[in-house]
């Protein structure tokens, strides 16, 4: 079951960007125990995502995009952020 995080994730990628792909994985598992990465997950996150809203931008552009969208979560629980976009 997905965590509060991913949860909030998803929907703002979906209302940002009308993927016609979106998979958003909580890797916090494989950081446990490194800095970072607090008890109970919800930290690192993998996001895969093919949109034609971002099509046309750069790689950094893309980026920039999701990372503006995820704002508040990379400024509070989101340690890491990886991303696959096409």
């Amino acid at each position: 079951m997905a965590g509060e995080v991913q949860q909030r994730i998803e929907e703002k990628l979906k209302s940002a960007f009308s993927p016609q792909e979106l998979a958003v994985t909580d890797e916090s598992a494989l950081h446990h125990g490194h800095a970072g990465a607090p008890e109970g997950g919800q930290s690192h996150f993998h996001v895969e995502i093919r949109a034609d809203s971002l099509s046309g931008l750069s790689r950094v552009e893309r980026q920039r995009a999701i990372n503006k969208v995820l704002a508040e979560e990379l400024a509070g629980p989101v340690h890491a952020l990886r991303m696959t976009v096409r």
